[in-house]
């Protein structure tokens, strides 16, 4: 099927309003932190039952009102699209290790995705009520209010997110952030990958880098970084949807000395 503009306009307001539904539902259960468990997928890797509720909710809503839409989700929903119908794509709560441990500081992100365009990116913050949003073609924007990259053009002033994740050993991490830091740059890490790109389309960070992401983590983001005029590598090239890609993405005045200085292998420019 044909998906004209309009479609995904009403898409896009869908998707902000299911991650403000979503994000209110993980905020309730977040403040009584005896209304779930804590465990694990593996080290370091958390998961509480919050994190599969949520993921229902918006799975279900959307499978109602789309049905002939494709489902991606961290916690296993799945749906395959009908013909060229758009896929969501979804972290129902990204920044789920600092959600377990009480730390505010986490979000629901929705993409929705046509071939290899990411056409639509919703990340809401729902402790700082702080809703990202982005139309491939239309900007980006903060509570509704225009957003924009950062101006700066040195990395001796830029502050750069540094992902982590358990996929990769920490000599490749550790390389990673030494290479980042000797090249001027201050490394920072919040735990929530989603955040970090959207705090670049926002202009709060000058960068984010990480060695490997999964999909349903930096799609919505990638989406808002750009529409915002910052840069972000092609994370759908080759098997990114499926098995995710190393992923870089930044202001445009520090683009070529931070791909430069991250030097990571497999960076699809």
């Amino acid at each position: 099927m044909a998906v004209d503009a309009r479609a995904l306009e009403t898409r896009f307001h869908v998707a902000r309003a299911l991650a403000r539904e979503a994000g209110e539902l993980a905020r309730r259960r977040f403040v009584d932190r005896s209304s779930f468990t804590v465990g694990f997928k593996g080290p370091h890797d958390y998961l509480t039952e919050v994190d599969g509720e949520v993921e229902r909710l918006i799975a279900t809503r959307l499978s109602r009102l789309f049905p002939e839409d494709g489902f991606v989700g961290e916690e296993g929903e799945a749906r395959s699209a009908d013909g060229g119908a758009p896929v969501w794509v979804v972290d129902p709560i990204d920044g789920t290790a600092n959600f377990a441990r009480g730390v505010p500081h986490f979000c629901v992100s929705i993409a929705a995705v046509v071939g290899r365009e990411i056409e639509i990116g919703a990340i809401y913050d729902p402790m700082l009520d702080e809703m990202f949003a982005a139309l491939r073609g239309a900007g980006g924007t903060l509570n509704d209010v225009a957003m924009r990259v950062s101006d700066t053009n040195d990395l001796k002033a830029a502050a750069i997110e540094v992902g982590w994740n358990v996929r990769w050993d920490a000599d490749k991490y550790i390389g990673l952030v030494s290479r980042v830091v000797a090249a001027g740059a201050a490394a920072v890490r919040s735990g929530s990958g989603a955040l970090g790109l959207a705090y670049v389309a926002a202009g709060r960070r000058d960068g984010y880098v990480e060695n490997h992401m999964n999909a349903w983590d930096c799609l919505a983001a990638i989406a808002l970084v750009r529409e915002a005029g910052g840069y972000a590598t092609d994370f759908l090239a080759g098997d990114g949807l499926r098995s995710g890609a190393a992923i870089l993405a930044c202001a445009p005045g520090v683009k070529d000395a931070l791909i430069a200085a991250a030097a990571i292998e497999g960076l699809i420019l």
